[in-house]
């Protein structure tokens, strides 16, 4: 029996609902049995997609990393991503590190000579910075640090400031505090402790006072550098750890990466795109190179136009 004209109609029956009167109405129905299952398909791949977007609270560029975030000058939030989420930080603490130390009044021209307390004996990684053979300056320890991620360097700037490491360690989570980083903990200067720990938002505040100390953006935005810390005056080049910071179409006015297995692969920068500043925090990226694909992504995005402001 025919629906009555008041019956719900199912679309993909509207086929038989058509005059079986010759091939022509059977064509005009398969083809639009075919746009309707078409049409399907769209709306059910635009659900996909928007779900992929579902904790970002925007549609945005296709970012990699688990948790990130781009705030600009202004906090208007340009893109999130699990922002909140605790995660471990790896060397991106060197820039707290720094700020300490700077904090401190320390003098940056007194010499530092690196000793066995120095070496890391919790994950072994590697530094040419020789044990009891490399001597640098405060400033050039600090720069090392920031700009390559010496492990040994960033633990001798702890291990030579007022009280030690111990008393380092601790000023570090007061400025944290004082910060309104809340959700952030340290437990080492190197960032190889898995208890060194913040969240997406937390960083950006980060960020955005290391910025304020312009030997931190001087280190940290440096392409290269060369240092002499040995007896024979032998050099050592360092390159930066974020390629960004070398090539001309980014602008990098402070940066930061760090890596330990538990972190993945972490960037934070404070930087120029199309003449608005931004403070971009990258964490958790299963390729080395993610966080610098996400970044030229972020970059193509809002070169598009696609800017959107959120909470």
């Amino acid at each position: 029996m025919p629906p009555s004209p008041l019956s719900p109609i199912n679309p993909l029956n509207t086929l038989y609902l058509l005059p079986r009167q010759g091939d022509a109405f059977k064509d005009i129905g398969r083809i639009l049995l075919s746009a309707l299952m078409l049409a399907g398909l769209i709306l059910c791949s635009d659900a996909f997609a928007a779900s992929q977007n579902q904790g970002s609270g925007t549609s945005g560029p296709t970012i990699n990393s688990a948790s990130a975030l781009i705030v600009d000058e202004q906090g208007r939030r340009i893109y999130g991503k699990n922002t909140r989420e605790v995660k471990p930080i790896a060397s991106v603490t060197k820039l707290m590190t720094a700020m300490v130390v700077l904090d401190s009044g320390v003098s940056l021209d007194a010499p530092i000579t690196i000793i066995e307390a120095d070496r890391d004996t919790m994950r072994h990684s590697r530094s040419r910075l020789r044990i009891g053979q490399a001597t640098l300056t405060r400033r050039e320890m600090l720069m090392v640090s920031l700009m390559s991620s010496d492990n040994r360097a960033a633990a001798a700037l702890a291990r030579t400031s007022p009280g030690g490491t111990p008393q380092f360690v601790a000023a570090m989570n007061r400025k944290a505090q004082a910060l309104g980083m809340h959700d952030t903990t340290f437990a080492d200067s190197s960032g190889l402790d898995n208890r060194n720990r913040s969240t997406a938002e937390d960083l950006v505040k980060m960020v955005r006072a290391s910025a304020r100390y312009p030997l931190i953006r001087e280190a940290s935005s440096r392409g290269e550098m060369t240092v002499h810390p040995f007896v024979d005056k032998s050099t050592l080049e360092y390159r930066n750890t974020n390629p960004l910071v070398r090539n001309p179409e980014w602008h990098v006015e402070v940066s930061k990466t760090g890596f330990i297995n538990e972190s993945g692969h972490c960037l934070v920068m404070q930087t120029r795109i199309d003449g608005r500043r931004l403070y971009v925090v990258f964490l958790d990226a299963v390729g080395k190179l993610t966080p610098v694909g996400d970044s030229n992504r972020l970059r193509t995005w809002l070169a598009g136009g696609q800017r959107i402001a959120g909470n």
